[in-house]
């Protein structure tokens, strides 16, 4: 079974890649009972701890119970307050621990032109990258808020996991309409070769990982080609297809009138490329999200190169990212065997 075509589920993944997989460890707001937040701190307290001290999870797993129910009690919307308060305690706090970060290197002209990265204290030989695209809907959004754990948190597994993260921002609509976000991400992609090496990164070895815009951005950038250095990429909860009919928020500031959304859409690009995707969306993401990654899917197989695809388990559009560095490994487990697998192609 070849990883880049697989389409089982998380427990059928595990039995399959387990072997060759690195182990690391908008919408309405909805309230959380007492009992259930006290559950859902007394595990996350935890899990926290056991991430803050670089523990790793042993194997594949998925969210825990009463997490799951409180996300689904959230539902299908795009809800980051209410979501944030299910996972900010399993974060580790700054400083890090044997991590040495780099904050606002720019990658170009524009103040938001800004990346952070992230390295282990001691580089014995070049490292793989992973840049990180955040997600806000093209119009907000940046690679972290004031000493809020996110998007560190992205960071953090990466350097856990054998890599060098490099987390960037970008420029937001309406003041940077496309294709400003694919420019970026071309920019940002430029920098990392020319300057990855001081880092302990390999300038040959990159992934690009996006979330929600983020996803977009890099779908469209990948759809247009890109360097040969870009050895894979992770795309979640993005847009692919663009649709006037099922406009999204955001979307028209970005991207313009309408009648070029056809010829603005990645997905006939990247069904043409030949950079190994892995495509994710949350069980409970937004239908519209959903039915995104579904299309890219369909597309890239009718060209017989079926993705890497994942729905995660009990997962929203925010809890997806949200998780990343905790012990629920239902998305980075995937993300360490698909780079360990691109990198052997």
């Amino acid at each position: 079974m070849s990883l880049l075509s697989y389409d089982g589920g998380p427990q059928d993944f595990q039995e399959d890649f387990a072997p060759n997989v690195n182990k690391g460890f908008g919408g309405m707001v909805v309230s959380i009972e007492d009992d259930a937040r006290r559950q859902i701190s007394k595990r996350a307290f935890l899990l926290g701890a056991a991430a803050a001290l670089g523990a790793v999870t042993p194997a594949f797993a998925d969210m825990p119970r009463e997490i799951a129910d409180a996300v689904r009690k959230i539902g299908p919307v795009i809800n980051p307050p209410e979501t944030i308060k299910l996972y900010e305690a399993m974060q580790a706090k700054e400083p890090y621990q044997n991590v040495v970060v780099a904050r606002d290197q720019k990658y170009g002209p524009d103040d938001r032109n800004r990346l952070d990265v992230f390295r282990v204290s001691e580089v014995a030989s070049l490292k793989p990258v992973l840049i990180f695209l955040h997600g806000g809907g093209y119009q907000r959004g940046d690679k972290r808020t004031g000493t809020s754990p996110f998007y560190d948190n992205v960071m953090l597994w990466a350097v856990a996991n054998g890599m060098v993260g490099v987390n960037m921002t970008y420029r937001l609509a309406p003041a940077a309409s496309w294709p400003a976000g694919i420019v970026d991400v071309a920019a940002a992609v430029a920098w990392t070769e020319a300057n990855i090496k001081e880092y302990g990164g390999d300038p040959g070895r990159i992934f690009i990982f996006g979330h929600s815009a983020g996803a977009t951005h890099v779908g469209g950038y990948l759809a247009r080609g890109s360097s040969p250095a870009v050895k894979g990429s992770i795309l979640v909860s993005g847009t692919y297809a663009l649709d006037p009919n099922t406009e999204q928020p955001g979307e028209k500031a970005y991207f313009g009138d309408t009648s070029l959304w056809s010829e603005r859409s990645s997905i006939r690009g990247l069904a043409n490329s030949t950079v190994p995707l892995l495509v994710a969306h949350g069980e409970i993401d937004v239908p519209y999200y959903i039915k995104q990654a579904e299309a890219l899917k369909t597309a890239l197989c009718e060209k017989g190169r079926c993705p890497t695809f994942l729905s995660l388990k009990d997962h929203s559009h925010m809890s997806e990212i949200y998780a990343v560095n905790t012990a629920d490994t239902s998305l980075t487990y995937a993300i360490a065997a698909f780079v360990k697998n691109a990198q052997q192609r």
